[in-house]
């Protein structure tokens, strides 16, 4: 994938619906609706998530941010809460993103690959033709209690790279995002999308001047 001179921006872990609204304000392309975690922070009951889905306006795109792992535990709780993208933060069986695929036409599917070394590359290579797109963050599945994102950790930019540029579908970049930093990663990895959570909170809240001083950064890095 080229890179994207002007990189959307997800703004993850909202927790209201006045969150989705100020982030919709301020020029959200997409919102990250955290269900249950092993850990992290965003995590909110699955009737909010619904409940938000229901008001974001189009184009901007609800993502779920799920660590379920079987199909039929996707595609039930994807019905429960009427979310148009799948953000899958496990990696998954075999097959699991073809059944997913016959079970929720329309639904789109973008996989986390979390970025601990060189073997993300492959990772990320192999998940690539299943899915919409794949979204590199900051986690660890090999840990005893898994960190399947929101870790503020920032990973090795040039493995994010060297994934975008090996892959045929869009790339999102998080993990450590702020508006300190968003110019050197637009420079370093040339995501599609942006996805920041952290970086744009006080305290777990949504900070408004975090959030506009991180869109003002993208665009002035953006040209």
């Amino acid at each position: 994938m080229v890179p994207s001179p002007a990189p959307r921006v997800k703004i993850c872990c909202i927790q209201s619906e006045a969150e989705a609204r100020a982030a919709v304000a301020a020029g959200a392309a997409a919102l990250g609706l955290v269900s249950d975690m092993p850990s992290g922070p965003g995590v909110i009951p699955e009737d909010r998530i619904a409940a938000i889905a229901a008001v974001v306006p189009p184009p901007v795109a609800p993502f779920l941010l799920t660590c379920r792992r079987d199909a039929a535990s996707l595609v039930a709780q994807q019905r429960r809460v009427r979310v148009g993208t799948l953000q899958l933060c496990d990696r998954l069986p075999a097959g699991t993103h073809a059944e997913l695929r016959a079970a929720l036409p329309g639904v789109r599917l973008v996989q986390v690959v979390h970025v601990n070394g060189p073997e993300a590359v492959d990772e990320a290579r192999t998940a690539a033709p299943h899915v919409d797109a794949v979204l590199l963050d900051s986690g660890n599945v090999a840990l005893p209690m898994k960190q399947l994102g929101g870790t503020g950790r920032r990973h090795d930019w040039t493995l994010s790279r060297r994934v975008r540029e090996a892959l045929d579908v869009p790339v999102f970049l998080a993990g450590g995002l702020t508006a300190d930093n968003v110019a050197e990663a637009i420079a370093a990895v040339g995501p599609f999308a942006l996805d920041v959570c952290g970086g744009v909170r006080t305290s777990g809240a949504l900070d408004e001047t975090r959030l506009h001083a991180f869109f003002r950064a993208v665009r002035s890095a953006s040209g």
